[in-house]
């Protein structure tokens, strides 16, 4: 019964340069990290999104630096798709600014989950 975070599809606003298309993400209270939550409810996520919702491509995006959700994209079976772009809402001198995008299609899914 406790709450140790969500993971949920969202759109970028029209300013971010994923702006348009379904974003993935999940923010997890960090005594939990690590236990493979993450992963889990992802996985769960993208089957609703690509099975009963309809979508046709999932993005998600973080933090070069940010080890842990890389490696969940990874997990879930995304690929890094693209340069790493530099977020506009955050300071310039931050080691956070610089990020990564990863991807991934139905078609792509589709073969990972029957695999």
């Amino acid at each position: 019964g406790e709450f140790i975070g969500f993971v949920g599809f969202s759109q970028p606003a029209d300013w971010h340069p994923c702006a348009g298309e379904i974003d993935i993400g999940w923010r997890l209270v960090q005594e939990h990290w690590g236990r493979g939550y993450a992963t889990e409810a992802a996985l769960g996520a993208i089957e609703v999104g690509f099975d009963s919702i309809g979508f046709d491509k999932i993005v998600s995006f973080t933090s070069a630096c940010n080890l842990p959700s890389i490696n969940v994209m990874k997990k879930i079976g995304m690929y890094k798709d693209g340069p790493t772009f530099e977020h506009p809402r955050i300071e310039a001198n931050s080691h956070l600014r610089t990020h990564v995008v990863f991807r991934l299609t139905r078609k792509q899914w589709i073969r990972v989950s029957t695999a």
